[in-house]
């Protein structure tokens, strides 16, 4: 006998030698990258956005904060435009006229500043009642429409587009 009578029928694989490798779906596998990458590009145009939105809500911010800085200052400021109007109602009819003078001059003056800075009277008398710039503070009988302001009883003042003290204001209802 040979030796080769001696090997065996079946031949068996080493136990060094690999396994097949698993067959691999590329067009599968190419399809999930492809959506991988598309959620990635998604995500980073909403990131993008999200930053471009937010320099756009900063850059509005500090803008606003420039132009309306002095708003707190104007209205406490707004105290002594009322005095100086008062003061001027209160002089009587005739005399003081030099007191007068110079109390309306630097009431002018005063407003003068304040049109140098956005500040400005709101319009009152002869107008309908808007509740963003005025406040009504009562009803008065009158032959004037309905809703419509006979009376300013302390002036309203805007800062350039906002508010900065309603007019409070008395308003004409029907005679009844």
């Amino acid at each position: 006998m040979s030796d080769i009578d001696d090997a065996p029928e079946t031949l068996e694989p080493a136990a060094d030698t690999p396994a097949a490798a698993p067959e691999i779906d590329y067009a599968e596998e190419l399809l999930a990258r492809d959506k991988e990458i598309a959620d990635l590009k998604d995500r980073i145009l909403r990131a993008a956005a999200e930053t471009e939105n937010t320099r756009r809500r900063l850059e509005r911010d500090k803008a606003d904060s420039a132009a309306y800085a002095v708003t707190g200052f104007a209205r406490d400021v707004l105290a002594v435009a009322d005095n100086l109007r008062r003061a001027v109602a209160a002089l009587p009819p005739e005399g003081f006229d030099q007191v007068r003078a110079g109390i309306a001059a630097t009431e002018r003056e005063l407003l003068t500043i304040f049109g140098r800075h956005g500040i400005a009277r709101v319009d009152s008398i002869g107008e309908r009642l808007d509740p963003n710039r005025h406040q009504a503070m009562m009803e008065v009988e009158s032959d004037a429409a309905p809703g419509t302001i006979i009376e300013e009883l302390q002036a309203g003042y805007m800062i350039k587009e906002r508010l900065l003290r309603p007019a409070l204001v008395a308003v004409a209802k029907p005679r009844g």
